[in-house]
């Protein structure tokens, strides 16, 4: 019952929030075209690229381009809904703003998360849906029951990977009061999995595989359906990762509850 009351407050949450938006229409697809020009200069670069050598390391435009694609799934999800983290980390506790958290009778983190609703990483959710078709056409891909089964399961793990590593540098706030900082610098690592980590050397391919796990999200999931990678590495351990991650920095955040003590800058 307490979980069917969540799921519909988090409706509730998100019909308000798109209502809202949409009184103001042009701010709404102004994000939304904003962040899907990001992602096509990124394939700008692509192309660039490949217009002065014919593969990178033996991979070629369209096998990186899948790649680059496929990154944008769980990112873009992980945007639409886990942007709130980012205001954690950067005042609301610094501030003494997560108080007023506190004081309602619902989960701190629902309430964080369901605050807001993100729509502007539809425009990263939809140009990796594009750029992975793209890709696949080029590259006459065939898509079994397996592949479909790994492109959509990693594409919801590898968002819960991300969302778990912004919650745990998130919480991190709780202690020192601001984590934005850190935040950025651990998020920027996601973009090195937008190409197939093998161009990086071993001691970078270990920390995006193991200790900040972004190569789980994109190129491991990516390359199986590209058919150069196996099952365990494209699925089994993935969602293994995003289930250790997750419950590792829930318990984070519930400690920082715990020790937090309401107080401005």
């Amino acid at each position: 019952m307490k979980l069917k009351k969540y799921v519909n407050l988090y409706f509730k949450y998100i019909a308000q929030y798109l209502k809202s938006l949409m009184a103001y229409r042009v701010d709404f697809f102004t994000g939304l075209i904003g962040f899907s020009f990001l992602q096509i200069t990124g394939v700008i670069f692509i192309t660039l690229v490949f217009n002065s050598i014919p593969s990178l390391q033996g991979w070629n435009f369209y096998e990186i381009l899948f790649i680059y694609g496929f990154a944008q799934l769980p990112r873009g999800l992980d945007h639409i809904f886990s942007d709130n983290l980012w205001l954690i980390s950067s005042w609301l506790i610094a501030d003494g703003d997560f108080d007023r958290y506190l004081l309602r009778p619902i989960n701190p983190l629902f309430q964080v998360i369901s605050e807001r609703f993100q729509p502007d990483g539809f425009g990263e959710f939809v140009t990796g849906v594009i750029l992975v078709i793209i890709a696949s056409i080029k590259l006459s891909l065939t898509f079994t029951v397996d592949k479909i089964i790994v492109l959509i399961i990693t594409s919801i793990s590898g968002a819960f990977i991300i969302t778990s590593l912004k919650m745990f540098v998130a919480s991190i706030a709780f202690w020192t009061k601001r984590s934005g900082g850190l935040l950025q610098t651990i998020y920027s690592f996601n973009e090195f999995c937008y190409y197939p980590v093998t161009i990086y050397n071993k001691a970078l391919q270990f920390v995006l595989t193991f200790i900040l796990p972004f190569a789980l999200t994109s190129y491991f999931p990516a390359t199986y359906i590209l058919g150069k990678q196996n099952l365990i590495w494209a699925l089994a351990i993935p969602v293994g990762f995003s289930v250790i991650f997750t419950l590792l920095s829930y318990k984070t955040w519930c400690s920082g509850i715990n020790h937090y003590e309401s107080a401005g800058s």
